[in-house]
């Protein structure tokens, strides 16, 4: 039998301080812009947040294994609110009643961090208890172990910490030991001693919210409901920052969620710290697609509508065009080096009949906007975001030419969503037909998400990003193009 204690005095140690954040840090300048915009004008702001609350309480119970539900019904559930009605036989596992239980449970606790925002309180262990409290409101037993080892059920006590032991066991035998009941108390008092110390620091609050997820989980204070408190705790720190819940998708829990846990248990958070990025990265481009204006009254929209063309005449808004402007040339100048850096280098590796080209046309460049157009439209209707096509954009076509064939891989630079400060740098491949009486240009699809950036503000941060993402689109490509020679 192999044990393996997880549970060490918790500490912050250089590699959390270290970590890198740029996925999340590349496009927060322009949604914190974007976000007060939408929260004082959109009704269609507060519809997302409240399907963003139902997501997070049904993932929860679902992650949690308390029970599942079918995949379609969850989307149903979560556009249209808790209906008895909706979840017919067979959709679930358990009881429809026992389920719809659960679902107000997980419920009213993120809508309890909500409120918690807005009031501004300290983290307590108090307010710990409290969220204990609700979310397992209907749930009256844990799993535990009797003298003999043997599993068995055993009182839930809400709202306290542990007075047994809570170690699982995992499939291959091992037991997890995590901290033992006399040392929750003055674990706790410390865990939140240095979440204060570090909001005191400013250490960047998506590093703060994986911490105290992984320092918690590693205590495991409460007999049974650890996940679901913990990451309501990292939600409410997140939300404190302009952020959103930490939703763990049940299709993620173990390939991404747990896998960076159990990295972060050897002291490499960075795993974790990107994990919440990139679920703060999804939440940010589907509201960076919400339109700030939806009422239906005229005078409303023809007041709006003024408002911003005055605005864009005001000197501020001159300098900000032309930050825009500059940023937009920085970021071509990124992918532009890099490509003819590729291009420079494989060269080298194959003769005479095979050659390389590289096309562009610059952000600046009026007589080249229309390029690529069609291409740009479908590319984000498949990645279901709004193309603003009234703000310039470059775009470059590496191409590939041998033995009568040649591919173009296209990159695009357009922007994305509803602000004007981001951006999406996005790809796709075409076969360009050369030989005679064959088929002309055909787009060869290509499943590379955008890469999308706030250019807000500097922009030389984010070139690292950048450059793996052109890296990725050109791994894909020549794949692509060596399973088809």
């Amino acid at each position: 039998m192999t044990v393996h204690r997880l549970w060490k005095h918790i500490s912050f140690s250089e590699n959390w301080q270290n970590c890198d954040t740029s996925l999340l840090d590349e496009i927060a300048p322009s949604w914190f812009a974007r976000r007060e915009i939408l929260q004082a004008n959109s009704k269609e702001y507060e519809d997302f947040i409240g399907r963003l609350k139902r997501r997070h309480a049904i993932e929860t119970g679902i992650v949690e294994r308390m029970y599942d539900i079918d995949k379609g019904v969850t989307e149903t559930l979560i556009n249209e609110g808790f209906i008895s009605s909706l979840v017919s036989h067979g959709d679930t596992n358990i009881p429809k009643q026992a389920l719809f239980n659960h679902l107000q449970d997980h419920l009213d606790a993120v809508d309890f961090i909500f409120d918690i925002v807005t009031e501004n309180r300290p983290l307590t262990k108090g307010f710990i208890f409290s969220l204990h409290q609700l979310t397992t409101r209907h749930q009256e037993f844990a799993e535990g172990r009797n003298q003999f080892g043997t599993k068995t059920q055993i009182p839930l006590i809400k709202g306290r910490f542990k007075q047994r032991e809570n170690n699982p066991t995992r499939e291959d035998g091992t037991i997890i030991l995590y901290c033992p009941p006399e040392h929750v108390d003055a674990e706790m008092d410390r865990l939140i001693e240095i979440y204060n110390e570090l909001c005191e620091q400013n250490i960047n609050p998506l590093i703060i919210a994986a911490w105290v997820h992984h320092a918690f989980t590693t205590i495991h204070p409460f007999q049974d409901g650890n996940g679901r408190v913990v990451r309501l705790i990292a939600s409410l720190i997140l939300i404190k920052n302009n952020f959103f819940p930490i939703t763990v998708l049940r299709e993620e829990a173990k390939i991404k969620y747990i896998q960076a846990l159990e990295e972060a248990d050897n002291n490499e958070p960075q795993k974790l710290v990107t994990y919440f990025a990139e679920i703060q990265k999804r939440n940010i481009e589907e509201a960076l697609n919400i339109k700030e204006v939806n009422t239906t009254s005229l005078n409303e929209v023809t007041n709006i509508l003024k408002k911003k063309i005055l605005k864009k005449k005001q000197e501020k808004q001159q300098q900000y065009e032309k930050t825009l402007a500059e940023n937009r040339l920085k970021v071509f100048e990124y992918c532009s080096k890099f490509l003819n850096e590729y291009k420079d280098k494989i060269e080298i590796e194959f003769d005479d009949s095979v050659s390389f080209y590289i096309g562009s046309g610059r952000p600046n460049d009026t007589t080249r906007q229309h390029y690529y157009y069609e291409q740009i439209v479908s590319y984000a209707r498949k990645h279901n975001y709004y193309f603003n096509r009234t703000l310039p954009k470059s775009y470059f076509k590496f191409g590939i030419e041998f033995e009568g064939k040649r591919y173009e891989l296209g990159i695009t630079i357009h922007h994305f969503g509803y602000d004007d400060s981001v951006i999406a740098i996005g790809a796709f491949l075409e076969y360009k037909g050369i030989l005679p009486n064959e088929d002309s240009d055909t787009t060869i699809p290509l499943d590379i998400k955008p890469h999308v950036i706030s250019i807000k503000d500097d922009v030389s941060t984010k070139e690292k990003n950048i450059r793996l993402h052109l890296e990725n689109i050109l791994t894909v490509t020549i794949a692509q193009i060596a399973s088809e020679v």
